[in-house]
């Protein structure tokens, strides 16, 4: 990323105060921030990865991945949300900077303002992109999907949903298949969001029915015996990176309003600023050593993914560490802020309280801490 890039000029000052300032109402009353969104798109945000001859800013995903961190320091909810269009913006980008023009329709609509929501998580699939609970029936030259989705982000909003489900039509040779459904037809969408934390996202648990993605959908139908396709790399790799980026905005966010408050306050028993207490400033001190760490590795991942940089296997460790450290750290921080802070971050009407509850979401993402533990220990162990 070059010194030049202002990510204000995608994400504006005045547009990011006003999301900030829905962003404790749209948690209060557990709904979808749909002003964010509509501002957001207004702005040209759901085309910053596409091509700018297709219609996009033509950015990288390094530089989408500052924004996302910006974007989370207002609204985290917000954030996570837009984020699984990105993740599919991002996965057309890998693609097609690799000779392969599948998910050019993606970038397309994009560009159009159509917003693409991820349907891959399920119950009790801890394969994920290497397997699926989800049928699907060949039809009509496309595919008829049933089965159960859940957190699926931007649920109420969605005009175009990415799914895959489990081609089994030739028992000797069953199939994985990844496809968009481009309406609603066989798709009940229910409206249980009711969690702690991240509650504008509304990724809510998403029924199909037979739901039907025509032919010219369907962008890949994959052996489970085969290597990771580029198309599970690439969902991989944005997936985990952009999620991280959003818990990496949380971190930042928590750290200024950790400085602000220490700043504001005043020891009785020696009458000095508290910023100026070495104890505090020690905390302080060492959030932002933590932070630091978590900003500076997803630079240089988003980079290498960027210039294609070959890690080979590795990749996937690499890839799963990042968002395992980043939602640790990440939460951690958040609770350093709040002693910081003081009794004053536990009221609701705190943004820091609020943060608390948002940043515990991040463990329920995949890649799981277990998983990403395991992947880690194979590149010592196996």
């Amino acid at each position: 990323m070059t010194d030049a890039f202002d990510p204000s000029a995608h994400l504006p000052d005045d547009l990011l105060g006003r999301i900030r300032a829905r962003a404790a109402g749209v948690d209060r009353d557990n709904v979808f921030p749909d002003a964010d969104l509509d501002e957001l798109r207004a702005a040209g945000y759901l085309s910053i990865l596409v091509p700018a001859e297709l219609g996009g800013a033509g950015l990288s995903l390094e530089q989408a991945s500052v924004l996302q961190q910006r974007l989370a320091t207002a609204a985290p909810a917000t954030a996570l949300a837009v984020n699984m269009h990105l993740v599919w913006t991002a996965v057309a980008k890998i693609l097609r900077e690799r000779g392969d023009d599948a998910l050019e329709f993606v970038q397309r609509g994009s560009a159009d303002g159509r917003v693409y929501a991820f349907g891959i998580s399920e119950p009790d699939n801890d394969l994920v992109l290497f397997g699926s609970t989800t049928d699907a029936v060949p039809s009509g030259g496309g595919y008829a999907f049933t089965g159960t989705k859940i957190f699926t982000s931007l649920a109420p909003v969605w005009t175009s949903l990415g799914v895959h489900g489990l081609d089994s039509s030739d028992p000797d040779s069953p199939r994985l298949v990844f496809a968009f459904l481009d309406g609603r037809d066989g798709v009940v969408t229910r409206d249980d969001w009711d969690t702690v934390g991240m509650r504008g996202s509304q990724s809510r648990t998403t029924e199909l029915h037979a739901a039907t993605a025509p032919a010219e959908r369907v962008v890949r139908t994959l052996s489970l015996e085969s290597a990771p396709d580029v198309l599970q790399f690439g969902i991989f790799a944005a997936f985990e990176l952009l999620l991280a980026s959003v818990y990496a905005g949380i971190a930042c966010r928590a750290i200024e309003l950790a400085a602000a408050a220490v700043s504001a306050r005043t020891s009785l028993k020696t009458g000095a600023p508290r910023r100026e207490d070495p104890l505090v400033r020690a905390r302080i001190g060492g959030m932002a050593i933590d932070y630091d760490g978590i900003a500076l590795e997803l630079a240089a991942l988003t980079r290498d993914l960027d210039d294609a940089v070959d890690h080979g296997a590795r990749w996937f460790g690499l890839l799963s560490g990042m968002k395992h450290r980043a939602v640790t750290v990440a939460a951690r921080i958040v609770d350093e802020a709040l002693v910081a802070a003081g009794g004053s971050s536990f009221r609701n009407a705190s943004e820091l309280s609020r943060l608390s509850r948002d940043v515990r979401a991040g463990i329920f993402h995949p890649s799981s801490p277990d998983s990403a533990q395991q992947t880690a220990a194979a590149a010592w162990l196996d």
